[in-house]
């Protein structure tokens, strides 16, 4: 688990730059037959920009939500399996990246030697934890479980201090659940309900497929629903998860022994690699008390059994079919309402990605990531920053002091585009054919793990990248006051090199402001221009931006996404927030450019200010099973794609003036009602 960091989109993929080594020729940006012009742009601006799209790219079993990114991930999955594919066409030498892409990926693609296997990989797992013979074994169980990827009970990770941006500390959270939200545990409506019971098929069935017998399954079931069921109680829920104040309790090993004594924490934090531990960050206290409670109040077999399970559910993606079937079943149809697997080969794609990721990201750069497109955007960026500073010193609502201490800030962004500087190395990862798939995922989670440990008590690198260069995605790190635009999100509908500035504005212009906005949301404004928690505004600057703040979190909160279900508005703040500032500070820089120009002429019958507008709209077009927007509205961020268009344009004040929006339409909002923060 990461420290808190912003998202733009709501997806991460590996993409690949689509023919951008081509010549530049001036491109349309926007395609009109992705529109659908007889909807009213005032009453329905999501079907209006993107109703043909909408229209032409209807969900196929396989998804639960369709988008643009998944359009351009489709196209990238191809491009970076033919990528790997050529690495197997050339000799490698044993331990080279090109042998370790290709052994991994290979035994990813080998169905009949994973069928033929089917559990017998994890099994030598599951013995050895059904061969504890006392819970006194559980602290050097659970440091191995925590290097191999497993996390029962809590999360860890080690990352920057909140309070002291510059060192890494060793942060541990509650955790411990698999259903996906504590929620799930504790509604008691019918579908909540039901999912409840296909989750105990689901561990059933596993421990069934693993050589235990019925009554062993069923015990198992009952076993993993007690204990989650009861870490799910005590969690916090993820709108005070947004709270960092309420989620930073540094203390010393001493007092976490006497907040959760029926763990050996020296021995554990000795046994992971941090010896010599004297202080650490527990988000939450009340969780990992109740960890403490569970091992003692549970037996050794109900121990046994969750710890088993949080194998097998962990392993069941790298087993023979009948695992992976049996967990897809689960959380792809019953969660998100999918009706079949990705064909292996994606699977296989997105596998490498995480396991190897830099190394293919340093295959793709060198392919498809041309120099001008970063150019570009380190143009755009200076563009947005100049907007965004322009935007703080002219808010009526914050003091001078805040002002300043807000444009020392942004005045410190770290701007990272396309790709690192260094490249991650693998050396230490070994990748042997002559193993299981699962026994290689095994290998390459130590990996993994060991690399982030060995960062404990070191200084904080900010020149680290947390995504690859292959993600279309961005974010905004607040430890590290930065926002990274890794290459792959550098592509259309985002960033089109050959199209107007209109487009480009609108699209990744609102993502590189959206990032921008993050650092000043209600989380991330509570952190300094060094990365630190403290608060640096005014107490009455504070209660202002609190008091703009709810008008957008009623506002979603009134939103009906489906039924009678509503958007979450606290939840959604953030990203709701840097939507709404994203827009106005690109909407402000692309206005800049154009001082002192000839009024730029329609295309396609659209003036600017409509193009602008469209090619946001566009980043968002997807098509989604009410499944999947009832999980989402559960347990993510950001609002639903739809409501990023018709919940964010309607405080937009240019968006009226470019439609011709009337208070007869039906996203009209009175001007005194807009939101107004950024």
């Amino acid at each position: 688990m990461r420290k808190t960091i912003y998202f733009a989109l709501f997806i991460t993929s590996a993409m690949v730059f689509n023919a951008c080594n081509q010549p530049q020729q001036a491109v349309a940006g926007i395609n009109p037959a992705n529109m659908d012009t007889t909807a009213v742009a005032g009453n329905d601006f999501n079907r209006y920009a993107n109703g043909g799209w909408m229209a032409t790219n209807p969900l196929k079993p396989e998804y639960a939500r369709f988008g643009t990114f998944d359009e351009l991930r489709l196209k990238s999955q191809m491009q970076v399996k033919e990528l790997i594919e050529e690495l197997a066409t050339t000799s490698a030498t044993d331990g080279s990246l090109q042998q370790k892409i290709g052994s991994l990926y290979a035994l990813a693609l080998d169905s009949a030697r994973l069928n033929s296997d089917g559990g017998a990989p994890v099994l030598p797992y599951i013995e050895k934890l059904r061969a504890m013979s006392a819970k006194s074994e559980l602290t050097g169980v659970l440091a191995g479980m925590f290097r191999d990827g497993v996390n029962p009970f809590f999360s860890h990770y080690v990352y920057a201090d909140d309070k002291n941006s510059s060192l890494n500390i060793l942060h541990v959270n509650q955790g411990g659940f698999r259903m996906g939200d504590r929620d799930y545990y504790l509604e008691k409506d019918e579908r909540t309900q039901h999912i409840r019971a296909k989750y105990i098929e689901l561990i059933e069935e596993l421990f069934t497929l693993s050589g235990h017998t019925s009554e062993e399954a069923k015990n198992a079931s009952t076993a993993v629903m007690k204990i989650e069921t009861q870490l799910a109680k005590i969690a916090f829920p993820r709108e005070k998860l947004r709270d960092p104040i309420a989620n930073y309790h540094k203390i010393t090993l001493e007092e976490l022994s006497r907040l959760s004594p029926d763990i050996n924490w020296p021995l554990l934090f000795d046994r992971i690699g941090t010896k010599g531990l004297k202080e650490l960050n527990v988000g939450q206290l009340e969780p990992i008390a109740e960890v403490s409670r569970l091992i003692r109040e549970s037996s050794l077999e109900e121990i046994k059994f969750y710890l088993s399970w949080n194998v097998l559910n962990l392993a069941s993606s790298y087993l023979s079919d009948e695992f992976s079937d049996a967990a897809f079943e689960f959380y792809g149809k019953t969660l998100s309402g999918k009706e079949v697997q990705q064909e292996r080969w994606k699977r296989a794609v997105d596998v490498i990605d995480e396991s190897l990721g830099e190394a293919v990201g340093q295959i793709y750069v060198e392919k498809y990531f041309p120099p001008a497109a970063k150019e570009k955007m380190l143009k755009l960026v200076d563009d947005l920053q100049t907007a965004l500073g322009e935007r703080i010193q002219n808010l009526a609502w914050m003091g001078d002091t805040t002002k300043v201490k807000a444009l020392e800030k942004l005045g410190k962004f770290h701007v990272k585009i396309g790709y690192p500087n260094k490249w991650r190395d693998y050396s230490g990862l070994a990748v042997s054919k002559n193993d299981a798939y699962w026994v290689n995922i095994l290998r390459s989670n130590n990996f993994d793990y060991d690399y982030m440990i060995s960062k404990f008590d070191k200084p904080v690198d900010k020149d680290e990248w947390l995504m690859t260069p292959q993600t279309v995605n961005a974010y905004y790190n607040p430890a590290t006051n930065e926002i990274c635009f890794p290459a792959g999100i550098l592509q259309p509908p985002f960033f089109n090199l050959n199209a107007d500035d209109a487009v480009n504005y609108g699209a990744i212009g609102v993502v590189i402001g959206h990032e921008m906005t993050h650092g000043f949301d209600d989380y991330g404004r509570q952190f300094d221009k060094d990365g630190n928690l403290t608060d640096w505004w005014t107490s009455s600057d504070a209660e202002r931006f609190t008091e703009r703040a709810k008008v957008l979190v009623d506002y979603f909160d009134n939103i009906v996404v489906l039924d009678t279900v509503h958007a979450n508005g606290k939840l959604t703040l953030g990203e709701n927030i840097a939507d709404q500032g994203g827009l106005q500070v690109s909407w402000q820089a692309y206005q800049n450019t154009l001082k002192g120009q000839v009024a730029p002429a329609p295309i396609d019958g659209f003036t600017a200010a409509q193009r602008f507008f469209i090619a946001y709209a566009t980043v968002w077009a997807s098509n989604v099973r009410d499944a999947e927007i009832l999980r989402l509205t559960k347990i993510d961020p950001h609002a639903m794609a739809k409501w990023r268009v018709n919940g964010a344009l309607p405080q937009i004040d240019a968006w009226y003036d470019a439609f011709g929006v009337t208070p007869d339409n039906t996203l009209f909002v009175p001007k005194e009602k807009r939101v107004a923060i950024w």
